[in-house]
């Protein structure tokens, strides 16, 4: 009987996630979705400002997908149009610390690509790190330290599908995505280190950190870059600073307060979204202009 679980053992996960990429267009009508956007904690809100409306799918009705536990975090999304393009909006993510394979965590890209999606848009709340970063601040992405100590990458199917096992990662996080997300406003850039909580960080882990030469700091969104990157999609993230980490001043963080910062950035992130969206369709469309002519 075939595992219930994204890359159990035994299982391939790439084929897995055309199983499901199969269903998902079935359950959407749509023969495929050009961007893919995941929503952090607190940033739910940005579906409906995208365009969301009526009931979500429900992710755990497609095959291997496992429920989110994480605060705030539903395993629902919508298919949304977006001018030309096609958007799946996901209303959360699955986290490493939630006891999930990192297959499991990035089953929802891979199953996204599977269905069209060239662009991965990832947003996130993170700890600011930098002293030059302000509470409510949205930061472009511009590399990442990964401290979990696992890679979506594990395993003799990766080497099979895609770039291969060692794909290389120096433009992890796209510089042709950031330039667009700066023709929209002019946001800033940011290292985000990506830890395995699920208990927030130290002083003294905030002080290594910082040492290391990370701005923002999480426990999600890494593991998705690295997945979508390997399928060769190119990757935005944008990460809402929440918190000034521990030690950096400040109270001691709340989990509701988190929340509550992250939902003032709504607007802006959705703002930030949708003018990269619509530039990228802007951009295709005069490239397939030119070569037409």
């Amino acid at each position: 009987m075939p595992s219930t679980r994204a890359g159990a053992p035994g299982a391939n996960p790439f084929d897995q996630a055309r199983v499901a990429a199969r269903e998902l267009r079935r359950m959407t009508g749509a023969a495929r979705h050009d961007v893919l956007v995941v929503l952090g904690t607190g940033l739910f809100p940005v579906a409906a400002q995208l365009g969301a409306t009526g009931p979500p799918i429900d992710l755990t009705s497609l095959p291997w997908f496992s429920r989110f536990t994480g605060p705030g975090h539903r395993p629902e999304a919508w298919s949304v149009p977006l001018g030309e393009a096609r958007v799946l909006v996901v209303a959360g993510r699955l986290h490493l610390y939630e006891g999930a394979t990192p297959s499991e965590v990035v089953h929802g890209v891979r199953t996204a690509i599977a269905a069209g999606v060239r662009t991965v848009i990832l947003t996130c709340s993170a700890g600011g790190l930098n002293p030059a970063f302000s509470t409510g601040e949205v930061v472009a992405i511009s590399d990442h330290l990964n401290l979990t100590g696992t890679s979506p990458l594990l395993g003799e199917a990766v080497d099979a599908v895609g770039g291969g096992r060692h794909i290389e990662m120096t433009d992890a996080w796209s510089p042709r995505l950031r330039m667009l997300t700066h023709a929209v406003a002019p946001v800033r850039e940011g290292v985000y280190a990506q830890v395995l909580g699920p208990e927030l960080e130290t002083p003294a882990e905030i002080k290594m950190l910082a040492t290391l030469g990370a701005d923002l700091v999480g426990m999600s969104t890494v593991p998705e870059a690295i997945a979508a990157r390997h399928l060769g999609a190119e990757v935005l993230g944008l990460a809402v600073v929440t918190n000034a980490a521990a030690g950096m001043g400040g109270s001691p963080v709340a989990l509701d307060e988190i929340v509550d910062t992250a939902g003032r950035a709504v607007e802006e992130v959705t703002a930030l979204t949708r003018g990269v969206i619509e530039q990228l369709h802007t951009n295709v469309t005069a490239e397939g202009d030119s070569l037409r002519g």
